[in-house]
């Protein structure tokens, strides 16, 4: 199973994130979406998994959860916005990826077995940080990670 992770996006759906997208089999968006209509671009390509950032605002935002446990393939990932509001321990939750947005930066590690990952931002350019997404390949109950720069 592939599956797409962008976070950030602050209004902007760049074409390059909707190609580097293509193919997924569901999407997770890690927050800052600002838009709703992001996410129905995002649904055009495949299901998507959605939560709540610090800037999303108004009625639409409201129904977004501040975290989500995805199961999918034998495999838990947890998504939220802000990885300092992880209010669980992911390896006794039997969690194997912990997806985050919040900082703009991309980030992957595995710690105790779990990976941790932050798409970075794919919406208009902070400072001088990358614009990115991530994908996910998950693969007999194992999960591959990469950052793609956009």
């Amino acid at each position: 199973m592939l599956i797409g992770v962008i976070s950030d996006t602050h209004g902007l759906l760049r074409p390059e994130a909707v190609r580097a997208l293509q193919g997924s089999e569901l999407i997770l968006h890690a927050g800052d979406v600002g838009d709703p209509k992001i996410l129905d671009e995002l649904r055009a390509i495949a299901p998507v998994v959605a939560v709540r950032g610090n800037i999303d605002q108004g009625d639409w935002a409201m129904k977004l959860p501040e975290y989500e446990l995805v199961e999918r393939q034998g495999v838990s990932i947890y998504l939220l916005h802000d990885l300092n509001q992880l209010d669980l321990d992911p390896p006794a939750a039997g969690v194997q990826a912990v997806i985050s947005g919040h900082s703009h930066k991309p980030a992957m590690r595995t710690e105790k077995g779990v990976l941790y990952l932050n798409p970075g931002s794919a919406g208009p350019r902070r400072f001088k940080l990358p614009v990115t997404v991530a994908r996910l390949s998950v693969v007999s109950k194992k999960l591959a990670a990469e950052l793609l720069e956009l």
